[in-house]
């Protein structure tokens, strides 16, 4: 093993102190939680994490790709200490404050295509989507959604219905509601339709038509359809480049695209938003996690004859677009201009790919390697030939890096995701991925021997 600089744990993990803490949830909190290993976080900055019995760890994970600044960035930590001497709260329901207008001034140019263009604030991922279903079905006066399998948009009831990644996720939920229609993603590397891609010509596409609209699918019924432009949850899987150019068709039948970049946006996949690789303007755009760098915020974007569908009434949130969030918003999109945090995405992200590619040349049980910046997947099977899905060896790799250093956590079934923060170093990614395959070698060694 080389000497490491940044990664330094002591012993077996989990210590003493983060193994009470382990225990004390199991007494005090939900178990509604499916937690990856027992890591208990003391601080954090940057990309370095300390847990409670002083083990340092590198961040590939960062909070599940919402710290898109890093940890305590000074710029936003100042704004949240601002604005919190000034007012915590006021409920923009009812009333009103400027950073808020100073946000959308900065946010909705952001946006693809030229129209004009407003936006609905909440808290989180869920109730942007929430807040997009209820939208969509205003203005367009129709009932139905579309959405994929393998998606996953949220556990709120309404945003649960269009979630198809984990049947864990619904378990003791149904009936959810009515109307939702779930059809494949179309997941090159595990063709649903045992394709090949180029020379399938989106035969998913035409199978969507044949298979769904002609069937048993009124279009004339159908208020918007729901995608990721990378699925996250189903496993960082990116659609073929033409693929939401081909389900335009859709528009012609007056469908509303909703894009969720939940995961995908302010800057992760090395755009602004991971729709601006495919040359599609959405009607609706949902944007959350990595908007505020920790703090909980979430923007629904829609051209400005959608949004005005709604009534005063018919929607808000007490909590929507707290001020401090506001401003630790405002802090991040300057961060991520001034310090070009996008063209380090993208800069570091070809530099991580091209490691995971030879991992791939190198190493049995890596199948694939996909993704934009820094939204990678490295899905683990048993072999390359089968493809079955390796995914006790995935959770093996993903605590072995715990073990040694690295937040490395796992998206779909058996993909190992790589998500750090947008702005991490040269040299803290490199150990990172160098414990990475460290664990990928290891476990693929095992995998040898059995």
């Amino acid at each position: 093993m080389s000497p490491r600089k940044f990664a330094k744990v002591e012993g077996k993990l989990p210590g003493a102190k983060a193994s009470a803490v382990v225990k004390a949830s199991a007494r005090y909190i939900a178990p509604s939680f499916s937690r990856f290993y027992p890591l208990v976080v003391e601080s954090a900055h940057g990309a370095l994490v300390k847990d409670v019995d002083g083990n340092q760890f590198i961040d590939f994970a960062a909070g599940i790709a919402v710290l898109s600044t890093g940890s305590t960035h000074p710029k936003v930590v100042q704004a949240i200490k601002d604005q919190a001497e000034k007012f915590i709260h006021f409920s923009y329901t009812d009333f009103y404050y400027e950073n808020l207008i100073e946000l959308s001034e900065k946010l909705i140019p952001m946006m693809p295509g030229g129209e004009r263009k407003m936006v609905y604030y909440g808290n989180s991922g869920a109730e942007a989507i929430e807040a997009a279903m209820k939208l969509t079905r205003t203005h367009t006066k129709r009932t139905t959604f579309l959405a994929h399998s393998g998606a996953f948009h949220g556990r709120t009831m309404g945003a649960l219905s269009l979630t198809a990644s984990k049947p864990m996720q619904r378990k003791g939920s149904l009936p959810l509601i009515p109307d939702v229609v779930h059809f494949p993603f179309p997941y090159c590397y595990r063709c649903p339709w045992k394709q090949t891609f180029p020379e399938c010509d989106y035969y998913c596409v035409d199978y969507f038509k044949e298979q769904y609209l002609e069937k048993f699918v009124p279009v004339d019924e159908v208020a918007s359809y729901f995608f990721e432009s990378i699925q996250g949850e189903g496993g960082y899987v990116p659609a073929p480049p033409e693929y939401f150019k081909k389900m335009e068709f859709l528009r012609k039948e007056g469908v509303l695209f909703v894009d969720d970049e939940i995961q995908t946006g302010v800057g992760r996949t090395g755009k602004f938003l991971g729709i601006e690789y495919y040359g599609v303007v959405p009607d609706v755009v949902t944007i959350a996690k990595g908007i505020a760098s920790g703090l909980p915020l979430s923007a629904t974007v829609a051209k400005a004859e959608i949004m005005e569908s709604w009534k005063p009434g018919q929607h808000a949130s007490t909590f929507g677009a707290n001020p401090v969030a506001v401003q630790a918003s405002l802090a991040t999109l300057e961060a991520i201009k001034a310090e070009k945090l996008v063209e380090n995405a993208n800069r570091l992200g070809a530099k991580a790919k091209r490691r995971f590619l030879e991992m791939k040349e190198k190493y049995e049980i890596v199948g694939d390697v996909r993704g934009m910046g820094l939204f990678l997947g490295i899905e683990i099977v048993k072999d390359k030939k089968s493809k079955a899905r390796g995914e006790e060896e995935a959770r093996r790799i993903m605590d072995y890096c715990f073990q040694h250093g690295t937040l490395v956590i796992m998206a779909g079934r058996n993909t190992l995701r790589f998500v750090p923060p947008l702005n991490i170093t040269e040299d803290v990614m490199d150990e990172g991925v160098d414990i990475l395959e460290e664990g990928i070698a290891a476990v693929n060694s095992a995998s040898k021997k059995t």
